[in-house]
């Protein structure tokens, strides 16, 4: 029986991976959004495929979690906007929700004994609002932006947005846009605007087109200045990008004259920090697999001729051999992970240590276990609040040969 539109009285559980919790009803799994672990809740099912799960929305709290807070924004809701997770939990709460799902992956996935209270999410400075420095919004058949809401192409329009930084979302809500379109925004370093509209060509893949500022994007980070497509990837919280590389300079270990590997390298951030510490003996080389972001990466770090930057998928030119053993290797693979191929490329050039960033820790916990099975240990763990509001969380694993 499909209970897609039945209202369910329930009570909340654990979180899980993906912004909501879990509560068994009537035998099966519902996933419910907009609860908190211990709340008694009528939840509204929004989604049933017939397997042993469904999806619901908490629309009415009869019991609330002390940790409960007003959301700041309306639309972090039932039935509104799908970008935010948590806005409902307090800051404080949201850290150890993420604590929860972190610790949860890596014993479910990879095996480790590993607890909640062992995993500390770090808070990043500037609060939990006006911190997303790019975002990505849809265009309505009206023309009017806004953002998707849960698991659905529907577009919520929007007049602003709490979590966005501002210059963001704020300078494209006050017009109409072409419908069907998406609209990309973003504010660098020097607080300048950028808009990038994304349209399809005949051949129906999405192109940018530039229609506020220039495509390129001045940031910085690591005492240095990059140069960034303002529709490329580039940490989207304005402390991240120097805090994780502070963080792989701390684990890298590396010596001067060493060789360093840094892998899904985008314009070079990481590439940057592990030239400094092998100098002008060493050898950094960093591969990216977009051409765009490898080429920024080129001219970022002109000045260190010890980096030599690759542009192709990380399997191949890994599985060419042609590269030089690694002392030490860093990745930053995108939110599906590296994968056990990679993994396995790795280990067979017998590095001392792997330094992984990782956006997602589903993914994170899969490959700490290929590389377990490779004889590597989780040696370190942090992981940073680098998406207030949201379910994610950004982590760094420090693995080393066991």
């Amino acid at each position: 029986m499909n209970w897609t539109g039945r209202e369910l009285t329930a009570e909340v559980g654990p979180v899980a991976h993906g912004g909501h919790c879990v509560s068994r009803v009537d035998g099966r799994v519902v996933f419910v959004r907009h609860a908190l672990p211990g709340e008694t809740v009528i939840a509204l099912v929004t989604e049933d495929k017939g397997g042993s799960f469904c999806r619901a929305d908490a629309i009415e709290v009869l019991e609330a979690s002390p940790h409960r807070v007003t959301p700041p924004c309306p639309l972090a809701a039932p039935g509104g906007c799908g970008g935010c997770d948590w806005q409902h939990a307090s800051g404080d709460y949201q850290r150890t929700l993420k604590a929860a799902v972190v610790a949860e992956q890596l014993h479910r996935l990879a095996g480790l004994d590993i607890e909640a209270s062992d995993v500390d999410v770090e808070e990043l400075a500037g609060g939990l609002l006006e911190w997303r420095t790019r975002a990505r919004l849809a265009v309505d058949d009206d023309g009017v932006p806004g953002f998707r809401a849960h698991h659905s192409h529907r577009v919520v329009p929007v007049e602003s947005c709490p979590i966005a930084a501002p210059g963001t979302v704020d300078q494209v809500t006050s017009r109409t846009w072409r419908p069907g379109t998406e609209l990309e925004v973003c504010v660098d370093s020097d607080q300048w605007t950028y808009v990038t509209q994304w349209r399809k060509d005949r051949r129906g893949k999405a192109v940018p087109r530039a229609v506020v500022g220039d495509p390129v994007v001045v940031e910085r980070a690591a005492r240095r200045e990059w140069r960034v497509s303002a529709h490329g990837f580039w940490q989207v919280h304005p402390d991240a990008a120097d805090v994780l590389s502070e963080v792989v300079s701390s684990w890298s270990g590396l010596a001067a004259g060493q060789c360093a590997w840094d892998l899904y390298s985008g314009v070079g951030l990481f590439a940057g920090v592990l030239a400094e510490q092998v100098g002008p003996e060493g050898t950094v080389i960093a591969v990216e697999s977009v051409r765009e972001a490898a080429e920024f990466g080129v001219d970022n770090l002109a000045d260190l001729p010890q980096v030599r930057t690759i542009a192709g998928r990380v399997e191949p030119v890994l599985g060419a051999g042609s590269l030089p053993d690694p002392d030490v290797v860093v990745l930053d693979p995108p939110r599906k992970g590296a994968g056990r191929v990679v993994v396995d490329a790795i280990a067979e050039r017998s590095p001392s240590r792997v330094v992984y960033v990782a956006c997602d820790p589903a993914a994170l916990a899969r490959d700490v276990k290929f590389f377990g099975e490779r004889g590597f240990r989780l040696a370190g763990l942090r992981a940073f609040d680098a998406f207030p509001m949201t379910h994610h969380v950004e982590c760094v694993a420090l693995l080393e040969r066991t």
